[in-house]
């Protein structure tokens, strides 16, 4: 069976009461009263002591002890009083001789049967009915009486039990107020934790069952600077991400969807137009040109985000090695001649030293360089130029790859990076392109945890420039 915390909390304040009142009407209480029956019979053997030694010894060593016995009787019932107790006055024979409550006289000399003087406690008092002789549990205490080294009787004090328990009982009426007070303030500290601690878990824990079912618009919403504060926030910043997570999600289904749907479309058009003969022989090869085009555009699509799959997971780990960013510039620009050529648009390189080593994957960089001179050609106007540039600033090398294109809208510069979108200026240059590549930029420079930065101007060009650890070693001559 599964306790809520809110159960378990209530339970285990009730079972901390129990324990404790159980605690002290047990254990307490006989400790306490082992204490008290230590306690009396010490004083009642110290008193026994002093009346041995000044009074009693010395009635048994007189022939004609009358008068000792008078004051003997006088001084036995003066400390029976004091001492709220019984005693008697035992000779070795074991018989009573005196007795200070009157119940046995002189002339009766009541003896006790099997008397020892070696009590059954081992001790020089016992708890029970002093062989026989009382009806109720009782303590009593033995003294012996000795003259000139010889044992001539002995003092027995005796008092009830009952007396005792209800002395014991007394100071237990303390224990439990102390504990009831006690359990006052424990009550009030648990309601406190209660309502510091269970009822914001209590929140959190139906706030999280909500985020399970995909629920992610509840607040958590605790203004508190502690640990549960800290926790609450976030899950607030865990929901947002997630509810951002999941619109992504959605808009990459429906941009990749889109994007799959339009050539998709334009093939089957197609190949169906030449099987029927709508399209004559004559101009069939144009038209499985474009739909070799569009192959190819769905081939880029499928690429990129296989390329994005891997970045997201343990296959996008770097490989980083020293090596020249200036020649991978170089190498990567010139791939480029044939479309440059095409469009009468030039790339200056502009290098501050010849060699420029970095600490990077040089497969992945190579990749950013390729998406960002890509994206450069498409939106540049015919008849411009291209700027590649590199310098170095302490530890950093800074890369900008600028061009006098379309530009970027304003309120599209926070967008570009996101998956599959496409500015409204870019839709009518960018027919080939899947949206990904800027993306996949980011992806790589933030895998080296660097910063990629833009500054466009709609009408007037963009320049995009991101940033790589210096290689130790110097560069090369």
């Amino acid at each position: 069976m599964r306790f809520s915390l809110a159960k378990k909390y209530i339970f285990s304040f009730a079972a901390l009461a129990v324990c404790a009142f159980l605690l002290i009407s047990t254990a307490t209480s006989t400790l306490l009263l082992q204490r008290l029956v230590k306690e009396k019979a010490y004083a009642f053997y110290q008193e026994g002591l002093y009346m041995s030694s000044q009074y009693v010894g010395s009635y048994f060593n007189e022939e004609d002890n009358s008068q000792t016995l008078s004051s003997v009787r006088t001084q036995i019932k003066g400390l029976s009083v004091y001492l709220d107790a019984q005693i008697w006055l035992i000779n070795t024979d074991g018989e009573i001789v005196l007795d200070s409550s009157g119940t046995y006289t002189t002339d009766m000399r009541q003896a006790i049967s099997e008397f020892s003087s070696v009590l059954p406690s081992g001790t020089y008092y016992m708890t029970g009915d002093f062989f026989g002789m009382f009806k109720e549990q009782t303590l009593s205490v033995l003294i012996p009486v000795s003259h000139n080294y010889h044992v001539r009787g002995y003092i027995a004090i005796h008092q009830s039990m009952s007396e005792l328990i209800s002395e014991k009982e007394s100071y237990l009426q303390a224990y439990y107020i102390t504990l009831i007070l006690l359990m006052v303030l424990v009550f009030l500290f648990a309601l406190f934790l209660w309502f510091t601690t269970c009822r914001p878990l209590q929140k959190l824990r139906k706030t999280s069952s909500e985020y399970a079912s995909g629920n992610f618009e509840t607040p958590v919403a605790m203004e508190r600077s502690d640990e549960i504060g800290y926790i609450s926030r976030v899950m607030d910043f865990m929901a947002k991400a997630l509810r951002d997570s999941d619109d992504d999600q959605r808009k990459m289904i429906s941009n990749v969807s889109h994007d799959f749907r339009s050539p998709l479309t334009s093939i089957k058009g197609y190949i169906e137009a030449i099987l029927d003969g709508t399209i004559p022989p004559e101009l069939q090869e144009k038209y499985l040109n474009i739909v070799l085009r569009e192959t190819d555009r769905l081939t880029n699509l499928t690429s990129s985000l296989l390329t994005l799959n891997s970045m997201d997971s343990s296959l996008g780990r770097l490989e980083k090695t020293d090596f020249d960013i200036n020649t991978l510039i170089r190498d990567t620009a010139a791939t480029f001649e044939g479309t440059c050529t095409a469009k009468h648009i030039s790339i200056d390189l502009l290098f501050s030293d010849w060699h420029t080593s970095v600490y990077a994957d040089m497969g992945k960089i190579q990749q950013v360089m390729y998406n960002l001179i890509d994206n450069a050609i498409k939106f540049s106007n015919p008849d411009s130029t291209i700027t590649i540039e590199t310098t170095t600033r302490y530890e950093k090398v800074f890369v900008s790859v600028r061009d006098t294109g379309i530009g970027i809208p304003r309120d599209s510069l926070k967008k570009i990076w996101e998956r599959f979108y496409k500015t409204d200026l870019s839709r009518g240059k960018d027919k080939k392109g899947t949206g990904l590549g800027l993306s996949i930029v980011r992806e790589i420079i933030q895998m080296h945890e660097e910063n990629i930065n833009v500054v466009s101007t709609e009408g007037v060009g963009t320049e995009f420039i991101f940033s790589l650890s210096k290689s130790a070693e110097k560069g090369r001559e």
